[in-house]
């Protein structure tokens, strides 16, 4: 698919983005002429991946910031380096995620899974917000799954769940995904800042592969059948730059097309709750 946009002069933050789509869609922006700042657990990793980048696309507006997404702490350092790095941010695309197999507890005690796919998306989002709106006309994506279809969210205790799947409880944070975008979206009519979630579809990266025994090897064994990343950040980079969708908000996207979500995410009291619950789980870890 061809993309004519043109993103001179426009800063975007990619999360998660030292490997698979995250990666590929901060090179395709950087091909755009984005300025492009990459966040990646490893500094390491990071400089490399910013090296290559550069190398790949003759643009050197790229950089690195470091950050465990999973603790709230990491979020707020990373979201005052940002607005002291960026005197704007475009678009913010929040991709970092993974699947945790067994129990895993953030340093804040929270649930991993739950933690770093939507926690971390809800706060670095709203630690942003100020910015992001002075740079409106700008975007903000968040990458989701259709794992989500088959969810439903706790919203007693979603952070310390009684008792856990990891397959459930990363479809639940998925679904969260979808909902937070929901109501950012509400919450940014008349801002000039749209959010939308997207599906990259089943894609040929690292995930999964950070668990062990045969959840590992049937995620490589999928990886066969998968997209190339290339293909999986298509769909990103075309909400962050395409001058088509400037304006929409509050849509899910696959394959570059708006297509409805699940039934149960249009419920609104679900939207609020969740927004109040995130809230407070936040609060709960700042610092007196």
């Amino acid at each position: 698919m061809t993309n004519n946009a043109t993103m001179t002069g426009k800063t975007v933050l990619v999360t998660g983005a030292t490997n698979g789509i995250g990666k590929e869609a901060a090179r395709g922006l950087a091909r755009l002429g984005a300025r492009v700042v990459i966040v990646g657990r490893n500094a390491q990793k990071c400089a490399e991946t910013v090296a290559e980048l550069q190398r790949s696309t003759g643009n050197q507006a790229i950089e690195a910031l470091t950050a465990d997404l999973s603790a709230m702490a990491e979020v707020r350092r990373l979201a005052d380096e940002v607005k002291a790095r960026c005197p704007r941010l475009d678009v913010l695309i929040n991709n970092a995620g993974a699947y945790f197999d067994k129990r895993l507890t953030s340093a804040d005690g929270y649930e991993m899974t739950f933690a770093l796919n939507h926690l971390s998306y809800f706060y670095l989002t709203t630690l942003l917000l100020d910015l992001i709106k002075a740079s409106a006309p700008a975007r903000i994506i968040n990458v989701s799954s259709d794992a989500h279809r088959f969810a439903r969210l706790n919203l007693v205790n979603p952070h310390k769940p009684p008792a856990y799947s990891g397959f459930r409880i990363y479809g639940e944070t998925k679904l969260a995904n979808v909902v937070f975008t929901y109501e950012l979206a509400r919450r940014l009519e008349g801002t000039g800042v749209t959010v939308n979630a997207m599906h990259p579809g089943f894609v040929r990266t690292g995930f999964g592969k950070n668990n062990s025994g045969l959840v590992s090897k049937f995620f490589s064994l999928m990886q066969r059948f998968a997209l190339t990343p290339e293909q999986g950040a298509d769909t990103i980079i075309y909400l962050a730059s395409a001058p088509e969708v400037q304006g929409v908000s509050g849509k899910y996207f696959v394959k570059r097309k708006a297509v409805p979500t699940s039934p149960v995410s249009y419920d609104q009291k679900t939207w609020t709750a969740l927004w109040t619950l995130s809230e407070r789980l936040v609060a709960e870890k700042q610092p007196v």
